[in-house]
């Protein structure tokens, strides 16, 4: 039960609202309560004058869903932490990830599905590693193998896109879908995202036709629709803006609409539901690197100094490097160190044929990328090299696996954003 409270301050102002429980990370010294507009505020202990309670709130009653009309299938929701659960300490103005799933699922109110909860970790999404992202797999797999109809990842957003990305490699059939999603805004916040997130989310590993890896963020700023896009073609490209999320080279394969609670499949080519084939390895000597101009050879050459296996180079254009920078990729590559490029572009595709450059390149056993977004080929190598021998990753890279490469751009993605 929550308290509703008024508060008098020293300066006489008089503050009405919920009594908001304190975490292990809130400042001992602050009160905080959640107003009649949804906004919550701190004080001071020191400046409150006077606390009157007003009586108990009880929450909102956490509705049992009904079983989805294809059967009793289950979703299962993975927490592995950030903003979409987290909230506000008031005293330093950072982000924590203390809620609970529970607490979602509370102030969600009922879900079209049965949900079954798993915390697997509390991780700040900079703090995900190719390791854990083998946890995440695991988990992922057991929920299928335990009758999961599709599974919700909650995940910060500054790295979903390559834990998307990972999951869209690791695996290669499923029953349904794996649906990450995330919130630019914590989930006290008045403005936050994370309910609607969360809702699509479950709307697509419930209904989806599909079973993909996928990302179900805010399409534009407002809260019209969501946008599910394919775990390998999306990437984060806004700080702060709810509609960081964008597909790149690629449409969204799905949209949510709530004020009609559809779920609008835009495409009819993709992974079935069906079988479950997985894998659970990374492999964690990879490296992606993004060249710059007057890049020092040594930071190449320091790179077979600590073992790494692969590595995925962000090249200019059609996916080129310094001159200067050629002897390092050698030395990379006759060692035995699978090196391939992808363009820091983004938008179109690599091309080393056309310039002397990427043909150089080509010589040296450099392996091409296409339209692969350098995320997920990061994502891939690890993937790749972790479960092919080692002269097949080459062939493995540049074969599409989860539509992270097309045959061709599309020239009417650009722009998009």
């Amino acid at each position: 039960m929550y308290r509703r409270v008024r508060v008098t301050l020293d300066n006489g102002d008089v503050f009405e609202g919920v009594l908001i429980p304190p975490t292990q990370f809130s400042d001992p010294d602050i009160v905080v309560l959640k107003l009649r507009n949804g906004y919550n505020v701190g004080f001071k202990k020191g400046r409150i004058k006077e606390l009157v309670e007003l009586g108990e709130v009880a929450p909102p009653p956490i509705t049992a869903p009904p079983a989805p009309s294809g059967g009793g299938e289950r979703i299962w929701l993975l927490a592995t932490g950030g903003t979409i659960l987290s909230r506000v300490d008031y005293v330093t103005g950072g982000v924590y990830p203390t809620l609970s799933v529970d607490y979602l699922i509370e102030i969600l109110g009922g879900l079209e599905a049965p949900i079954e909860v798993e915390e697997v970790t509390a991780k700040f999404s900079e703090d995900m590693t190719p390791g854990l992202w083998s946890l995440v797999a695991a988990r992922i797999g057991e929920a299928f193998q335990r009758g999961a109809r599709g599974v919700v990842v909650m995940h910060g957003t500054d790295t979903m896109h390559y834990t998307a990305a990972a999951m869209a490699f690791a695996f290669r059939r499923a029953p349904g879908p794996v649906v990450f999603v995330g919130a630019q805004r914590s989930s006290d916040r008045p403005s936050t995202d994370a309910v609607l997130n969360l809702k699509a989310a479950v709307a697509a590993a419930a209904r989806a036709p599909f079973a993909e890896s996928v990302v179900a963020m805010h399409k534009s700023s407002s809260d019209s629709a969501v946008a599910i896009h394919r775990g390998a073609r999306v990437r984060k490209m806004h700080t702060s803006r709810r509609d960081a999320f964008q597909s790149v080279n690629a449409a969204p394969i799905a949209e949510y609409y709530p004020d009609k609670d559809v779920l609008q499949i835009n495409t009819a080519d993709y992974k079935e539901r069906g079988g479950l084939e997985y894998t659970t390895k990374f492999d964690e000597a990879v490296a992606l690197v993004k060249f710059y101009p007057g890049m020092h050879p040594r930071l190449l050459e320091a790179l077979l100094e600590i073992g790494v296996r692969g590595v995925v180079i962000e090249g200019t254009g059609f996916g080129h490097v310094g001159e200067y920078l050629l002897p390092a990729i050698k030395k990379l590559t006759d060692a035995g160190v699978v090196v391939a490029v992808a363009s820091q572009t983004l938008f179109g595709r690599v091309n080393l044929y056309v310039y002397r450059r990427g043909r150089e390149l080509l010589s040296m056993g450099v392996v091409p990328l296409e339209d692969m977004l350098p995320e997920a080929a990061y994502a891939k190598m690890s993937w790749a090299l972790a479960n092919f021998k080692k002269e097949e990753v080459a062939r493995v890279l540049t074969t599409p696996v989860a539509y992270e490469i097309s045959p061709r751009s599309d020239p009417t993605a650009f722009g998009a954003l």
